[in-house]
């Protein structure tokens, strides 16, 4: 009976003050280089002022200039239809207003790409540290399914 309850008291955390041993002194954790890194809302906020920045912090160039590139040919495109209005109110031409949907098309794409390299830099910083060694494979037996294997460190 004394057994049984001894082992009720472990299971539910709850040990009395004979069993019990001597107090676990508390383990002191030292941060590891990646808690020091700044918060996913500033990567958002660095990609949204300047599409790419962000990607640049986390390491992923590519990704980074991708939208810098697009920024810079949708920036220019903006500028030319803006140029060709200019050119188009002197001449009084008709094509007028499909320059000035044009030019508001830019626009709107350029926005776009702000705010998706920012949402492209929040998730990547929140899976900064999400192991990149993942891998499915079909499960054994025949079953149907898919299984993955994720190594864990020691």
């Amino acid at each position: 009976m004394k057994r049984g309850l001894l082992l009720l008291a472990l299971i539910l955390g709850v040990v009395p003050d004979a069993v019990a041993q001597s107090p676990i002194p508390p383990v002191t954790t030292i941060p590891s280089p990646d808690s020091t890194r700044a918060s996913p809302l500033n990567y958002f906020a660095r990609s949204l002022i300047l599409p790419g920045w962000g990607q640049a912090s986390l390491d992923r160039k590519l990704t980074g200039g991708l939208f810098i590139a697009f920024e810079g040919v949708a920036l220019a495109m903006a500028l030319k239809a803006h140029a060709e209005i200019g050119h188009l109110e002197r001449t009084g031409s008709e094509r007028l207003e499909e320059k000035r949907q044009e030019r508001q098309d830019w626009l709107v794409l350029l926005a776009f790409n702000h705010l998706f390299s920012g949402l492209e830099a929040f998730v990547s910083a929140n899976l900064f540290d999400f192991p990149g060694d993942l891998r499915a494979r079909a499960l054994p037996a025949g079953r149907t399914g898919l299984g993955l294997s994720l190594p864990m460190p020691r």
